[in-house]
């Protein structure tokens, strides 16, 4: 029977999954106003700015850290920001081209994607990872291919990069967050994220109406995915098996499909639907433990 401690932090995990899900609604509403890159950098400025408290009150009482730890906080800080740059960029491009189901279920690949990039780390994966990778293969076809037709559009090819990104960005943290401090670390790869599509913004020359204009959708994807979503799962995964932690996130792509269907008015074919099941059975396959 789930006790009272593990019934909380599932429910925290299922909060940041319906926060992370219905970021898909956000971000798509807010491409009709400002860039991509625009949309980026405000966004992670505030996802920043958001952490800035929660450092600043857990700080209190800790002792300051030594210079190794420092270095390896900055490091990963920026290797994270980096490829979330990339991984963000190419979502932000792609979502632009797709529906917001089709997003939200192309980005949870990565949760397949990681145990397979694993081989290259020399860890030994499951035949079931490899049935997992099958099953994904063949709801992404039904997913994403029309009449027959072998090629990806623009928007789902950028997608996919976006889940192989995503995919890195886990591994990333997976080294760096046992040698610096998690919430640290987030703030970091926020600033550095912000800077590099502070870059792209430049080319976009967004104007301030326009800015002001998608204010919700950006304050959304801000404060409550990166901000508020990134200290939920730090919070909800203390004490929880990582696997049932990252099944219980990974239900972000039913609720981006959910949200588009009850926000956006987007429909779904029978056969998109059925991809889409495949898919979340790839997803919960990989994620399952040996025994």
């Amino acid at each position: 029977m789930m006790n009272k401690f593990t019934l909380r932090q599932s429910g925290l995990l299922l909060l940041t999954a319906a926060i992370w899900g219905a970021a898909f609604v956000a971000q798509s509403a807010g491409m009709e106003y400002v860039g991509p890159f625009t949309f980026n950098a405000i966004r992670n400025l505030l996802g920043a700015a958001v952490l800035l408290p929660c450092i600043a009150f857990r700080q209190r009482g800790e002792q300051k850290q030594g210079r190794p730890q420092q270095k390896d906080l900055w490091l990963g800080g920026v290797c994270c920001g980096a490829v979330l740059f990339t991984a963000g960029s190419l979502q932000q491009i792609g979502i632009m081209h797709t529906t917001v189901g089709k997003a939200g279920f192309l980005t949870a690949m990565y949760i397949v994607l990681v145990p397979v990039f694993g081989i290259f780390r020399h860890r030994d994966s499951d035949k079931k990872v490899w049935a997992a990778v099958f099953l994904a293969a063949a709801g992404l076809y039904l997913l994403c291919m029309k009449g027959g037709d072998l090629s990806f559009r623009r928007g789902d090819l950028l997608l996919l990069g976006c889940a192989v990104a995503f995919a890195v960005h886990i591994l990333v943290i997976d080294y760096f967050s046992p040698r610096a401090d998690g919430v640290k670390i987030s703030c970091i790869q926020f600033l550095t994220c912000a800077a590099l599509s502070g870059i792209g913004m430049l080319f976009e020359r967004p104007a301030a109406a326009d800015i002001l204009q998608a204010w919700a959708p950006l304050v959304y994807a801000g404060v409550l995915s990166c901000g508020v979503g990134y200290t939920l799962q730090i919070i909800g995964q203390r004490g929880m098996n990582p696997t049932v932690a990252s099944l219980l996130l990974s239900l972000e792509s039913v609720i981006s499909v959910l949200a588009g269907w009850l926000i956006l008015g987007e429909t779904l074919s029978v056969r998109e639907l059925s991809g889409c099941a495949l898919m979340f059975a790839a997803i919960i396959l990989a994620q399952l433990p040996k025994r």
